[in-house]
C-alpha cells in the first residue's frame, strides 16, 4: 500500500539535532542565537539541553519574525520549553538553583525549536510534548 492510499502525506527531509548546553555555554547571546538560527535554517528540529534566558528567547523570536519574507521559504519557528517539576520545596529550589549556577545552565529543562515549515504545532502536557508536523 502506498503512502497516498494510507492518507499519509510526504514530509520533506529534516533532521532532529541534539545540542548539548556545553556547546553554547561559553558563547555570548549573539553567538548563541546565530548558532541556533544556522541549525534551524537548514530544516533541522533542534533539541537543546537546558534553556535560553528569557531575553535570548525573545530575541530569537524577534530575529526570526524579521527574517520572514526575506529568507526564501522561511515561515518562522515553533519553540517550546519543557522544565522539571515546579512543586519543589524551598530547599529543593535552593539546591537546584545552586546546581544550575555551578553548571552554568538549567539542565532540568529542554528546549525544542523547529522551523514552522516543518513543525505545525507543539502541544505541551505535564508529562509529554507532542510535535505535530506539516505534510
Amino acid at each position: 500500500m502506498t503512502d497516498k492510499k494510507r492518507g499519509l502525506g510526504k514530509i520533506k527531509g529534516f533532521t532532529i539535532q541534539f545540542l548539548p548546553y556545553s556547546e553554547i555555554r561559553d558563547l555570548n547571546s549573539d553567538e548563541r542565537i546565530k548558532k541556533i538560527l544556522n541549525i534551524i535554517l537548514t530544516n533541522n528540529i533542534l533539541i537543546l539541553q537546558g534553556r535560553l534566558i528569557p531575553t535570548e528567547e525573545a530575541r530569537l523570536i524577534g530575529d526570526t519574525m524579521a527574517m520572514v519574507g526575506y529568507v526564501k521559504e522561511f515561515k518562522g519557528i515553533e519553540l517550546a520549553v519543557i522544565s522539571g517539576n515546579d512543586k519543589e520545596g524551598f530547599f529543593g529550589k535552593m539546591t537546584k538553583g545552586l546546581a544550575n549556577a555551578i553548571a552554568g545552565g538549567d539542565f532540568s529543562a529542554m528546549t525544542i525549536i523547529g522551523p514552522a515549515t516543518i513543525v505545525k504545532e507543539m502541544k505541551r502536557n505535564p508529562k509529554k510534548i507532542e510535535l505535530l508536523l506539516n505534510r
